[in-house]
């Protein structure tokens, strides 16, 4: 698979820059020499860095209004979608919070001793934006031009949902032309994000490199806290989800899990939350969760309860301020919180949406962006992990919903998987477009 020969270049390109970043380092006769080798390391990393910035406007702004405009308005849709969308909301609490507290009692970024440049500027910026009216003030655009040209991914979001309610408040034969290319749209973005994560083992590399060339191996040591610190953190998230599972389902979550665990591994190798989505839907399926229910819970959890990607999204923000030593008190980081909770929606079905996240966040508190670029160089280890976490939430999810609603029937088991009714590969953002269909 395409994600598989990624997956193995961006190891290859991780493996390849320690290896030259070690070489520079050992070989490099003078600091300055140190320096000028490096910065081509930095040059290339950089250059990804912006790749990865250009895709964050078009992409939030297609993705919501496209989801918003298909999921239409009837009554059963209204139910469904609102008891979908508490589950996903407190999943998403529970997961940030978690994040941000390990984040703090582990401090997976302490001692890492990157030099940021005007760092009291930087953090007397940040505490002087992010006042409570601040905050209202700028999730509200000016201009939607500006908002975009500026990456402000808030104002981009205010405006993408009331497009979006607009849309949905149209006779259908009215926007459907623009529905479809608001479609296309995504599909256009997903495949150009396709395009630039095919420099990733290029960023990969070149980060990696930059790290070691001019901190040694002895940076590996920090990484590998970093890893162990955040696996620890994705154990107690899926222990939690499945206790919240078991309070609804009770002991059939633990059946639930038994039939996920090919979609899991398939999760984790890829990395790729839509490399499993079409095995994820027909498992539910079997488990008894109504093609109904599954047809349109399961895709809007790929925009809206993504919980390892929630957990690795404010773990990873509190990582790259303590790398800097930048302090961010709890006030500031209860703001995060509440920043992350919105701009992470509507990035599903994105290889490693949660960099692009993390980037748009970063400058919302003047925190380094180059610290992104530190994370990339083992994001395919945490991205694994927390693509697994997001399988997982989801089909919890899925299955509970379905209880809720009384159309969660017998479990088929896997040996009688031929009396399943087939189930269409559908991409997350294709799904949405045929829930009207799945309603009848």
């Amino acid at each position: 698979m395409n994600a598989n020969k990624l997956t193995i270049r961006i190891m290859i390109g991780m493996i390849l820059g320690i290896v030259a970043g070690y070489a520079v380092n050992k070989m490099s006769a003078t600091p300055e020499s140190l320096k000028a080798t490096a910065s081509y390391f930095t040059l290339l990393s950089d250059i990804f860095l912006r790749m990865i910035k250009m895709i964050i406007a078009p992409l939030v702004f297609s993705t919501v209004v496209s989801g918003i405009a298909n999921m239409g308005d009837s009554k059963s849709v209204g139910r469904v979608g609102a008891k979908a969308l508490l589950w996903f909301v407190t999943a998403s609490v529970i997961s940030l919070l978690l994040g941000c507290l390990l984040g703090n009692i582990l401090h997976p970024g302490a001692g890492l001793g990157m030099p940021l440049p005007a760092a009291d500027a930087a953090t007397n910026l940040a505490t002087k934006s992010l006042t409570f009216n601040n905050f209202l003030l700028n999730a509200f655009p000016k201009s939607i031009f500006e908002a975009f040209a500026t990456n402000q991914i808030l104002q981009i979001l205010v405006f993408s949902i009331f497009f979006g309610l607009a849309i949905a408040a149209l006779p259908k034969n009215r926007a459907t032309g623009l529905v479809k290319l608001v479609d296309e749209a995504v599909h256009i973005m997903i495949k150009v994000t396709d395009f630039v994560m095919q420099f990733a083992p290029i960023g990969v590399f070149a980060a990696m490199g930059a790290a070691i060339s001019t901190q040694g191996l002895s940076v590996l040591a920090t990484y590998g806290k970093l890893v162990s610190s955040f696996y620890v953190g994705l154990f107690l998230l899926i222990a939690i989800l499945i206790a919240a599972g078991w309070l609804v389902l009770g002991r059939r979550v633990f059946t639930l899990m038994h039939m996920m665990r090919g979609v899991m591994l398939l999760a984790f190798s890829t990395a790729s939350s839509e490399a499993a989505y079409p095995k994820t839907m027909e498992q539910l399926e079997k488990f008894g969760a109504s093609n109904k229910i599954t047809s349109f819970v399961l895709p809007l959890g790929y925009s809206f309860n993504l919980d390892g990607s929630m957990l690795y999204q404010s773990f990873a923000v509190i990582f790259i301020a303590q790398a800097y030593g930048i302090n961010m008190p709890i006030s500031q980081q209860l703001t995060l919180l509440a920043v992350l909770m919105i701009s992470s929606k509507g990035m599903a079905g994105v290889a490693r949406a949660s960099l692009v996240v993390v980037a748009a966040v970063l400058p919302m508190f003047n925190l380094p962006e180059s610290g992104l670029l530190l994370i990339m160089a083992i994001d395919q280890f945490l991205d694994m992990g927390r693509t697994t976490i997001n399988v997982v939430g989801n089909s919890i999810a899925t299955a509970v919903v379905a209880k809720w609603e009384g159309q969660l029937g017998e479990t088929i088991d896997d040996e009688g998987a031929e009396a399943a009714e087939p189930v269409i590969a559908l991409t997350p953002v294709n799904a949405l477009s045929m829930e009207n269909a799945a309603n009848k």
